[in-house]
């Protein structure tokens, strides 16, 4: 399938999709910046947990923009760059900091799905996907992330 054959409300909700792919891939990237600050604390296997789980999210996400017949995006962009920057500034900080940081990606990225769900091009198939996968994932990031506090 090409763009030509797809409707509108395909290609929004492919944008939407790829919209919540460049927050999973910056979110792998800001994971693996955590992880080389945290590499000899016991919370490397919380961050790596969550890294991977981000990881199946990109998967994911790009084989349903795929099924749409759109062409998932290969990077993170401008959100990825500063997500990276605000990361390593506080790991720099300290823990507490680079945990504060990684959590507020997570709330952010709640906050995108939650917006997914409510958008009215967001497709039946995409919406439980949502709902049912992706959303449950990043609460029990945010969930986990308390834990470390």
């Amino acid at each position: 399938m090409n763009n030509n054959t797809l409707t509108e409300r395909q290609i929004d909700c492919i944008g939407t999709c790829n919209s919540l792919l460049r927050g999973e891939l910056s979110a792998v990237e800001t994971y693996e910046k955590a992880i080389e600050k945290f590499a000899h604390d016991e919370e490397v296997a919380t961050l790596r947990r969550i890294k991977d789980e981000h990881q199946t999210s990109v998967l994911e996400l790009r084989e349903n923009i795929r099924q749409m017949g759109g062409e998932p995006d290969d990077d993170s962009g401008a959100w990825g760059s500063f997500a990276n920057t605000v990361q390593g500034a506080a790991n720099l900080l300290g823990d507490d900091s680079a945990v504060a940081a990684l959590k507020q990606g997570e709330k952010h990225g709640l906050k995108e799905y939650e917006d997914a769900i409510e958008e009215s091009s967001t497709m039946p198939e995409c919406r439980s996907l949502i709902e049912t996968q992706w959303l449950p994932r990043v609460k029990s990031h945010i969930r986990a992330l308390d834990a470390l506090d």
